[in-house]
């Protein structure tokens, strides 16, 4: 896998989990949502994202988006 798949894999994995959390534990928890969102707007606009700088140093290899 790449970077790109682990970033949206992620992504996807943490809004899923913050859903339920927000169901089943408190209503605050919608705050991840929001943060997760936000990451991934800034990221869009500026190209910068912190979990891809972190696999990329931990050396996972880098691809085409969505290939």
């Amino acid at each position: 896998m790449t970077v790109d798949k682990y970033v949206r894999l992620f992504a996807g994995l943490m809004i899923l989990l913050s859903i339920a959390l927000t169901h089943y534990v408190h209503p605050y928890w919608v705050g991840l949502t929001i943060f997760v969102g936000l990451n991934l707007a800034q990221s869009g606009l500026t190209n910068i994202c912190p979990l891809a700088s972190i696999l990329k140093k931990l050396g996972v290899p880098e691809g085409t988006p969505c290939s």
